[in-house]
């Protein structure tokens, strides 16, 4: 009986950070719109600690919907969201360090919020993490490292991730070349989104080096991929 009455407790708390997330959003979509009412209490919201609506605050101020574009607000809204654990907030305060908007540059702050955004499974933390094993940004570089963080990416279906993975695979670094694996990848991201026409470039230039069994075989893989839960 204890143990039934701490379950619909966990259960009741579950449901209620899922509609206080919900409002957050229902309210920064109101907001970003110019809705003044939303955005005072979509503040309020923030004040009170949901980090939800913190980070959505700071997505307003970095873009500047809804309030004028406020870089220094945006890593103050952002802050407080990845304080408090919120994945999303941890890698655009990242994004906010590796540019040095509203704060000074600093790559190695950077992959320290990177890190704490794709160790919690966020997609696109894992995917900035390993761009910066890549390119030697923050850590020093390595490439199994950076292809260990794309995979991870890559394998929950983030279209940049599953892109610069196949671009690791194609040029042999930090995993032995595979075409087909290249070419599966790749063809994965190709599909409509922010880099498709990139993707469809890569593609391209793949299949001029592989033979017709080769395309078969990484079509069929990406027909079969399923993104990982």
């Amino acid at each position: 009986m204890q143990l039934f009455k701490k379950y619909c407790l966990l259960l009741l708390m579950l449901v209620m950070v899922a509609q206080a997330q919900q409002s957050a959003f229902d309210l920064y979509q109101a907001a970003s719109k110019g809705d003044r009412q939303a955005f005072a209490q979509l503040k309020a919201l923030g004040n009170k600690g949901n980090d939800s609506a913190q980070w959505n605050l700071g997505t307003m101020y970095h873009f500047g919907e809804g309030v004028p574009k406020d870089s220094v607000q945006a890593v103050f809204w952002y802050q407080k969201s990845a304080d408090r654990g919120n994945a999303s907030a941890q890698w655009c305060l990242g994004g906010m360090y590796e540019n040095g908007e509203g704060v000074p540059k600093n790559s190695v702050q950077a992959v320290f919020w990177y890190r704490k955004s794709a160790n919690q499974g966020d997609e696109t933390g894992q995917m900035a993490l390993g761009s910066m094993y890549a390119n030697g940004t923050g850590v020093p570089k390595d490439s199994e490292m950076a292809v260990f963080w794309y995979r991870k990416s890559a394998e929950q279906g983030n279209d940049q991730g599953q892109y610069l993975l196949g671009v690791m695979y194609a040029n042999g670094i930090g995993v032995p070349t595979d075409l087909v694996m290249a070419y599966m990848w790749v063809n994965l991201a190709a599909a409509p989104g922010v880099l498709d026409e990139n993707a469809k470039k890569m593609r391209g230039l793949l299949e001029k080096g592989m033979t017709p069994a080769q395309i078969a075989k990484a079509q069929k893989m990406s027909r079969e991929w399923r993104p990982k839960p």
